[in-house]
């Protein structure tokens, strides 16, 4: 709840006071959840989609369902009352409009006509086709979300005549609401399966569409009510196993990385007491040293890697901040656009941290030019973002499906990237570029770089980036399940502990064997470390995606578009965990290599 909402609340009893109680309570509204007895309760239609594919789902009145009818003069368009949705209620393909349903507080209702009506052989087809996929409908009481089926199938073996499956379409819903006080706790949904239509055939069809409603009293606080859909999607024994197999993961990586940090300690102590005992014969062992004149020689492309380092900086900053909205409650489950709202507002905000990293970091090597790495970095993610939702949005807009982008928001986000995400992001290099400070580096790069000894395959980019990537993979292989069965299943993700320790497990996976990859390079004189550093970081994100394709692949989601979403969110996504795992690797390997050198200048 905002602090308006519950402010609010002390508003109206105050005005009520002051009045002296002359007018019925004025406690009851619709934004602070209160109702009196007899109050119409908030109810709204979603949407409708098949169970299989969640990106797939139409405006609710697609299907030819009882619809508000204000006058048989009015058309069917404008009889439809849509509510107005936030920013990030659009783009997760809400699109809540007004029913016919009245549910008025603590007053039972038994096989209420909702409506009478006759489907034409079209309409029964169109039902009959939502059966066989398997469609659900989405709806909204009190903002609270309820699920029901369109109907059902018997198949062959279930019929009496056994001429093939039969087609049923349910007419009744029985409405079971819990209550404590003045506030509505749980709402319920049942498709009631003695009420069916047979709609097997293409013929027209006569039917009332009715339900019922059913007030209970609970002792449960509204401040709760959302714990239902955890434990719907948790269950006690299932959170065990979760944890289980979340600290089985972690003992392993724990174990791995101990053992590789163990030995890359130990060897790397040995060549710092080469180094300062002096020995020639045995200080040729220790090859890392003869390239302190190469190691910080800034790297080709130094626009594009500070563009890099800028997205990826900005991106570890919104994550963080997501972090932070979890744990303070504002995002919960069924919130509703409140992650996408999230997002935008958080990418929004942080231009400023990217176009400060990437300015900066390129003032430490040139006094002029900084800007071309602020353009770079405004737009390495946001135009590969805007070309894959361009052609996402032209094939929702193909299908009719509620993921399709209006104009109208369409023009708002891209007037919120240029008015506001834009001029932070200069912002941000402005204040980089006058608080740069010159490039720390214990040794001065040498004129003509030294020429690199052919090198094994596990010490090359790709080698490396194989091994680099798939062990931090590992770690987070069970939580990355979890994470895909949430946004593109009917899992309810409840636990932002377990994320954020897994995220954390990620971070310090990447971060050493960073460094250790970093030593090995270097210690057979390889000294062109500073793109290979971003690119073993960032190849955690190919073995996500290429996990993605196989949870697709295993799943039941199917069709074009479903398809096309599945890859192109997924693509999107990772694209952003390889800017910024990327970044944090480089991060962390520059703060090792400096540190070996100086220890090396020092003795």
């Amino acid at each position: 709840m905002t602090e308006t909402s519950r402010f609010r609340p002390l508003v109206v009893v105050l005005l009520t006071t002051l009045l002296g109680f002359s007018f019925r309570s004025g406690t009851s509204s619709p934004d602070d959840h209160r109702y009196n007895v007899g109050d119409l309760v908030p109810f709204f239609v979603n949407k409708v989609g098949p169970l299989k594919n969640p990106s797939e789902t139409y405006q609710y009145y697609e299907l030819p369902f009882c619809h508000p009818e204000l006058s048989p003069s009015i058309c069917f368009a404008e009889r439809i009352i849509k509510k107005k949705e936030s920013l990030g209620e659009v783009l997760n393909g809400d699109r809540l409009t007004s029913s016919l349903y009245e549910l008025k507080f603590k007053e039972d209702e038994i096989e209420k006509i909702l409506c009478q009506k006759k489907l034409g052989r079209d309409e029964v087809a169109k039902f009959r086709d939502a059966v066989v996929s398997d469609f659900y409908f989405q709806l909204y009481c009190d903002d609270l979300p309820l699920w029901g089926y369109i109907g059902k199938i018997e198949d062959e073996s279930w019929t009496l005549d056994g001429k093939g499956p039969k087609y049923y379409l349910f007419t009744h819903v029985n409405f079971d609401v819990l209550y404590n006080a003045d506030q509505i706790i749980e709402v319920r949904a049942f498709s009631d399966p003695n009420h069916v239509v047979d709609i097997t055939k293409d013929i027209e069809v006569n039917l009332n569409f009715t339900y019922s409603v059913s007030w209970n009293a609970t002792s449960a606080y509204f401040e709760n009510r959302m714990k239902k859909y955890s434990r719907a999607s948790l269950l006690p024994t299932q959170r065990k196993i979760h944890w289980f197999s979340f600290l089985n993961s972690v003992v392993i990586i724990v174990l791995s990385i101990g053992l590789l940090a163990m030995l890359f300690l130990q060897h790397l102590r040995n060549d710092m007491r080469r180094c300062s005992n002096g020995d020639e014969e045995e200080d040729a062992e220790a090859g890392w040293k003869h390239i302190r004149g190469d190691v910080f020689r800034y790297p080709p492309y130094i626009s594009l890697f500070c563009a890099i380092l800028g997205s990826g900086t900005q991106f570890f900053t919104m994550a963080c901040f997501l972090f932070v909205l979890s744990f303070v409650g504002v995002l919960y489950p069924y919130n509703r656009g409140a992650l996408c709202t999230s997002l935008v507002v958080s990418y929004v905000l942080t231009s400023v941290v990217a176009g400060y990293t990437a300015a900066s970091f390129y003032n430490k090597f040139a006094d002029n030019g900084w800007g071309r790495s602020v353009i770079l970095t405004g737009i390495l993610y946001v135009g590969p973002l805007f070309l894959t939702v361009s052609f996402l949005n032209t094939v929702s807009i193909s299908y009719g499906v509620t993921a399709a982008l209006p104009f109208g928001t369409i023009m708002a986000i891209l007037l919120i990237w240029i008015f506001v995400s834009i001029p932070l992001l200069i912002l941000g290099g402005l204040i980089g570029s006058c608080f740069s400070s010159e490039f720390q580096v214990p040794f001065a790069p040498k004129r003509c770089p030294r020429e690199i000894p052919k090198l094994a395959w596990y010490r090359k980019t790709p080698g490396q980036m194989l091994i680099g990537g798939l062990l931090p993979f590992s770690a987070i292989a069970l939580e990355l399940h979890n994470l895909c069965a949430s946004i593109w299943g009917y899992k309810i993700y409840t636990l932002p502990i377990i994320l954020l320790l897994t995220f954390v497990i990620l971070i310090i996976t990447v971060g050493i064997l960073s460094v250790g990859f970093t030593y090995i390079q270097l210690s057979v004189e390889d000294h062109e470390w500073w793109w290979r550093s971003v690119l073993r970081g960032g190849s955690v994100a190919i073995f996500m995606f290429l996990y993605s394709v196989y949870f697709y692949a295993k799943s039941s989601m199917r069709s074009f578009l479903q398809l096309t979403f599945f890859l192109g969110y997924n693509a999107c996504m990772c694209y952003a965990f390889f800017l910024m795992l990327g970044a944090i690797s480089f991060y962390v390997s520059l703060t090792f290599v400096r540190r070996i050198y100086h220890a090396v200048k020092s003795e």
